[in-house]
């Protein structure tokens, strides 16, 4: 254990990926959705596999018990990488990552409905509390009217499709718990980067020739993409999750500070206000969790 450090790298991670999403936020507009997704996956798995193999864990990334646990969980990730960067695309960076945190708050339902995990009033008084944050945030774009029609408004299907795409996400986190009773943490990150790639691979007909910036772009995003998830990985080995998960809530500053010195965005007061209620929600949760960690360990 180093806690410092465990926490230093969780910092650096959330800053990795503020800087992947804004890369995200810049060419979403410009590049074909799937080959953004095909980046992200394929060239996150070059980092990944390079630090495998150094510390010796490449051939146990490969080896898995249940194969299809690891395409189920591939699936509903890879519907929520298109629907997050879809959202990305269309929404200012800040407004996309905070909506993105509804994402701790559907998993702790998940887990009551599908795991069986026992909740107490406590955590539902925090979900409840944390939904209405996103929905204090969602309000400028709930004008749903229409969101059907071919000229529908892009930053409300981007808001729609940030929030069911948190919903995917939380599912993909369920179905890793489910995994990590028999599979190590190398062949989930690997096999999940595979089947994301093949997923953006299905949809290269829609592809374009990007010119040298986009390359570098999309390049950059899989880069980081890999290397922060190698930090946030290490960050949970150096220091308990307890101590390492707030830090979560960086990424919002980040986005917040890259939002508007790259694209001039200035965040609404209700994003702030909608902002404030998912962090204290979710602060919370972390903090119940600590709370029960302690309890258990005196039985």
């Amino acid at each position: 254990m180093n806690i410092t450090n465990g926490i230093l790298l969780k910092i650096i991670s959330t800053l990795l990926f503020a800087l992947m999403s804004a890369a995200i936020r810049w060419i979403g507009q410009s590049v074909p959705l799937g080959e953004v997704v095909f980046f992200r996956s394929a060239f996150a798995i070059i980092p990944i596999v390079l630090v495998y193999a150094v510390q010796g864990r490449l051939w146990s990334a490969f080896r898995t018990k249940r194969p299809l646990g690891h395409v189920g969980r591939g699936l509903v990730g890879v519907l929520g990488m298109f629907l997050n960067f879809a959202a990305l695309a269309r929404l200012p960076l800040a407004d996309a990552t905070v909506i993105s945190f509804a994402t701790p708050l559907v998993t702790v339902v998940l887990a009551a409905l599908v795991l069986h995990e026992q909740v107490r009033i406590y955590r539902w008084t925090a979900v409840a509390v944390g939904f209405l944050g996103v929905i204090v945030m969602l309000l400028p774009y709930l004008d749903l009217s229409h969101l059907w029609q071919r000229e529908a408004p892009q930053q409300t299907l981007g808001a729609v499709m940030g929030l069911v795409g948190a919903i995917c996400v939380a599912g993909a986190v369920v179905q890793t718990r489910r995994l990590t009773d028999t599979e190590t943490t190398s062949a989930i990150v690997l096999y999940f980067s595979l089947i994301c790639a093949v997923g953006g691979l299905l949809t290269i007909p829609e592809w374009s020739m990007p010119d040298g910036w986009q390359l570098a772009a999309l390049i950059s995003i899989g880069v980081l993409g890999g290397v922060s998830h190698i930090f946030l990985t290490e960050s949970y080995r150096l220091a308990p999750a307890s101590v390492v998960a707030p830090f979560d809530y960086m990424s919002i500053i980040w986005a917040f500070v890259l939002g508007y010195a790259l694209f001039g965005e200035m965040p609404t007061r209700l994003v702030f206000v909608g902002a404030l209620i998912v962090t204290g929600a979710g602060l919370f949760v972390v903090w119940r969790e600590w709370q029960l960690g302690i309890e258990r360990a005196k039985v």
